[in-house]
């Protein structure tokens, strides 16, 4: 049996004795949703660095790399600053949060903003978690051997079965662990490559940072405005500040990404690149990183990366399905009522399901991530900021923009996947800055109401 294995083997027992700790200890809801609402810094910025850096930050952005080249650590790069615009407002959002986004949306706007987001954001959402399957599933193929279609039904339901055990509870527990062998794994693997004598590096310097041919200024914006504000308004980031103890803890929770997150705008386009440049042959079937640790990793640090990558995608699925579960259970039930925990471990095996048979569909990290979270940005984004500035408008007013914003902003995502069309990606694009203009201008403009 490789070390690999071994590690696995003894990663999953910790995490599913973990999950059966937490599920004993659970006592309200309160304990299932926001862990108490007593953790200190340690554990809220390990939850949150955990849920970042999950499937679509470390496999999807050494992917990107290796077509992309160094601009690809803009996708790091934008999430940086979507927590800087986020940290002056990080006591707000702990001051004013209850469980979830729409409940904050519900306080600013009223009920009917609350129900059509905790509709519109699970949807979406699966997309998200379905981005974590397909990741982990790539892992499994590379380590095990087996059928993308049987690694997709595995890991998805080992998701599930983790996310209904623990909750929240159980999430901010093993985030620290999973955090640990995350940032290890990834540091070793650079520094493996980076000093390995055996590779080539001459051409790592193809297509540079900050653009290039294959990655312009347009492209820059529209990730700005679809990737990197989900980090100052999103419900994952939302769901870790809900847990922390008081408001100074989660402004300084925030504070401590940022700066974990910074060497890893370097260390994953790296990577990225070094695996086109040495193994573009060996990419078509998994993952670029994955090529990366098989061939300079020693067996035991391999066993580590293993470790790390599944920790990478579980950390963030079982965040995510988390959150999407608990935000639709809003619909039937109230949360603040301890019956709402079997409504939202329904809704956890409901998503669940839907987010396997997303991944079946789509099998890009990438594509699966900003289909999900172009939907999330053209609807909410403006509103939820607007929001927390203390900005107020009519019922018709929110839903329309919300309604109008996502659906743009999801035609254009759409029409820019068009594979090898140009002009597909640049319509889709200017389609998607839209959403966004045709969002703001109906909840700002010509006059807005106050109430």
């Amino acid at each position: 049996m490789g070390t690999e294995i071994i590690f696995l083997i003894i990663y999953f027992l910790i995490i599913v004795i973990l999950g059966l700790y937490s599920f004993f200890r659970i006592k309200n809801s309160n304990d299932f949703y926001t862990a108490g609402k007593s953790n200190g810094v340690l554990s809220v910025s390990g939850s949150m660095l955990a849920t970042i850096l999950g499937g679509s930050a470390i496999l999807g952005t050494v992917n990107l790399a290796s077509s992309k080249g160094w601009a690809s650590a803009w996708w790091i790069i934008c999430g940086i600053v979507g927590l800087a615009v986020l940290l002056p407002l990080a006591k707000k959002v702990r001051k004013f949060g209850r469980y979830t986004l729409p409940q904050l949306i519900g306080d600013f706007y009223g009920k009917e903003a609350e129900v059509i987001s905790s509709i519109m954001i699970p949807v979406a959402w699966v997309g998200v978690v379905a981005a974590q399957i397909i990741g982990a599933s790539k892992i499994l193929v590379s380590f095990l051997s087996i059928e993308y279609t049987t690694g997709v039904i595995i890991v998805g339901f080992i998701f599930i079965a983790y996310t209904i055990l623990g909750g929240q509870m159980s999430i901010i527990k093993t985030d620290l662990i999973q955090i640990f062998l995350i940032l290890s794994g990834v540091f070793i693997t650079f520094l493996f490559a980076g000093s390995s004598a055996d590779f080539q590096t001459s051409s790592l310097t193809d297509l540079g940072f900050p653009f290039n041919e294959k990655f312009g200024i347009f492209d820059l914006v529209v990730l700005l405005l679809t990737f990197s504000t989900t980090y100052f308004v999103g419900p994952d980031i939302y769901s870790r500040l809900f847990c922390a103890k008081d408001e100074k803890t989660a402004q300084r929770s925030v504070l401590v990404t940022i700066i974990v997150l910074i060497p890893f705008a370097v260390f994953l386009p790296y990577l990225g690149v070094f695996a086109k440049a040495n193994f573009s042959g060996e990419m078509q079937n998994s993952a670029a990183l994955i090529n990366v640790a098989f061939n300079v990793l020693p067996e035991w640090a391999l066993g580590l990366m293993a470790a790390a990558l599944l920790s990478a995608v579980m950390s963030s699925a079982d965040t995510t399905l988390l959150t999407a579960s608990a935000i639709f259970s809003e619909l039937f039930t109230d949360m603040e009522k301890s019956r709402s925990i079997l409504m939202t471990r329904v809704m956890i095996l409901i998503l669940g399901v839907l987010s396997i048979l997303f991944s079946l569909y789509v099998t890009s990290i990438i594509g699966s991530l900003l289909i999900a979270l172009t939907i999330f940005s053209g609807a909410f984004i403006i509103p939820t900021a607007a929001g927390l500035l203390n900005f107020r408008t009519s019922k018709l007013r929110i839903v329309t923009a919300i309604l109008a914003g996502g659906i743009i902003a999801l035609t254009g995502k759409l029409i820019s996947m068009k594979a090898g069309i140009a002009s597909h990606v640049t319509i889709g694009n200017v389609i998607i800055i839209a959403a966004f203009v045709i969002n703001a201008l109906v909840l700002f403009f010509p006059k807005r109401k106050q109430v």
